[in-house]
């Protein structure tokens, strides 16, 4: 494939310097996208980022991811009104190796001569001193070339470290060490990092004495939705990648919840579909707009590739039980460790033994019994019962007066639906 029509027609490309074009088609072209370990784990935000070393890994080119373990402890300033909080450097080594794990499951690191490879700027920043940087770096490139940068000119009103501002001169020295010891002739990144990959074609240039450019930069839209607000937030902020901090459930639902008029861009830039299988889908979607045939097609092959076939099942079963017509079968077959995670944000009431014994009926254990966290009163509870709005472990019941004696979940769960809405019961 031609990696630079390939994200043409999937929207994937915002800018690049003369003659990247032309050198991609001369051969295999080793290029690099660089990811600072700022968190824990990366979010969906650098997923279109990621999704250009895939392409470019694809393409038969050689991909490099990386880490920056020296970058790390400064901090971006692109897209920033604030200093980033200083980590220390315990955090920083504990984000790089999860931000390691993650890029694994996206790119070939076994394929022959392109294969991936995994780079930390820690590893050459370590042994140069203050001096030497300023002698191999600081002499080629100007202040006022770096003021000129729109991530420098947007903070000097607010303020900007030195420590901040010398960031793009430190990235820029990232794509020269690349450049002579691994032969990496590409940069690429997000729209908003053109002026720190440009620092870094330019550096090269003045530092090997030609005038023509040796080293290429190329940019990715960021991706935005449709109404012009920032992707990749849900309520509870970032949608990561690690499972620990958002489950592959609430991965799922985020992309489920996708608006039509986001879904074009979003299948185009976050899954590997090809265009006559996305247009496909785009003609079904137009057909039967209800069935969110293009949000299910993009929750599906993300949340497979993120968190494997078992998390996307997971995510599935998840939210069958919660939103769709899953039956009392399928809360059996749901293991003790999933639980904690389907019900993760559903709202829980714990119950006593003598609580429990205490419930004459269904009325009883859904008022008195959960302390009103369920039903307010044994009025209330008795009015939703009657008017068969009440369904516990996904059966319908319609008797208030009903015996208690019913099928605990795992001997300690019992899932009640109220409408649309549900609430867990745990027997403590």
């Amino acid at each position: 494939m031609n990696f630079i029509e390939e994200l043409r027609w999937r929207g994937m490309l915002h800018d690049m310097t003369p003659g990247t074009e032309e050198r991609l088609a001369e051969g295999m072209t080793a290029g690099y996208i660089g990811f600072d370990p700022t968190a824990a784990s990366l979010h969906i935000g650098n997923l279109a980022t990621i999704m250009l070393l895939v392409h470019l890994q694809r393409a038969g080119h050689k991909p490099y991811a990386l880490v920056g373990g020296a970058t790390g402890m400064i901090g971006d300033p692109s897209g920033r009104s604030t200093e980033r909080d200083y980590l220390s450097e315990e955090t920083l080594r504990r984000n790089q190796e999860g931000i390691r794990g993650q890029l694994t499951r996206f790119l070939d690191f076994d394929s022959g001569e392109n294969a991936a490879e995994m780079v930390n700027n820690y590893d050459w920043f370590k042994g140069i001193t203050f001096l030497e940087f300023l002698r191999e770096a600081g002499q080629h490139i100007t202040v006022n070339y770096m003021i000129a940068k729109d991530s420098v000119k947007k903070r000097l009103e607010t303020g900007l470290s030195f420590m901040e501002f010398s960031y793009q001169l430190l990235q820029g020295y990232d794509f020269y060490w690349l450049y002579k010891n691994k032969g990496v002739q590409i940069q690429m990144g997000g729209s908003d990092q053109w002026g720190n990959i440009t620092t870094g074609t330019e550096l090269i240039r003045r530092k090997e004495g030609r005038e023509e450019y040796q080293a290429f930069a190329l940019t990715t839209p960021l991706v935005t939705k449709a109404d012009g607000t920032k992707f990749g937030k849900s309520a509870g902020g970032n949608v990561w990648l690690d499972p620990a901090m958002t489950s592959p459930y609430q991965f799922y639902q985020f992309w489920l919840n996708a608006t039509d008029a986001d879904c074009p861009r979003l299948i185009r830039v976050f899954t590997l579909l090809t265009r006559e299988e996305i247009e496909e889908l785009e003609r079904q979607h137009n057909e039967a707009p209800h069935l969110r045939i293009l949000q299910k097609a993009i929750a599906k092959e993300v949340t497979i590739r993120v968190h494997s076939q078992a998390g996307y099942d997971l995510a599935v079963k998840a939210s069958e039980v919660l939103f769709g017509k899953a039956t009392l079968e399928t809360l059996r077959s749901i293991q003790v460790d999933e639980f904690d995670i389907i019900f993760e944000g559903v709202p829980q009431t714990e119950i006593s033994a003598e609580e429990l014994t205490a419930s004459k009926d269904i009325t009883d254990l859904l008022s008195v019994a959960s302390r009103g966290e369920v039903y307010a009163s044994k009025g209330e509870a008795r009015r939703a019962i009657t008017q068969n709005a009440v369904s516990i472990n996904k059966t319908k019941v319609s008797d208030p007066a009903a015996s208690v004696d019913l099928e605990w979940l795992q001997d300690r769960y019992i899932l009640v639906s109220k409408g649309k809405k549900n609430h867990l019961l745990k027997k403590i």
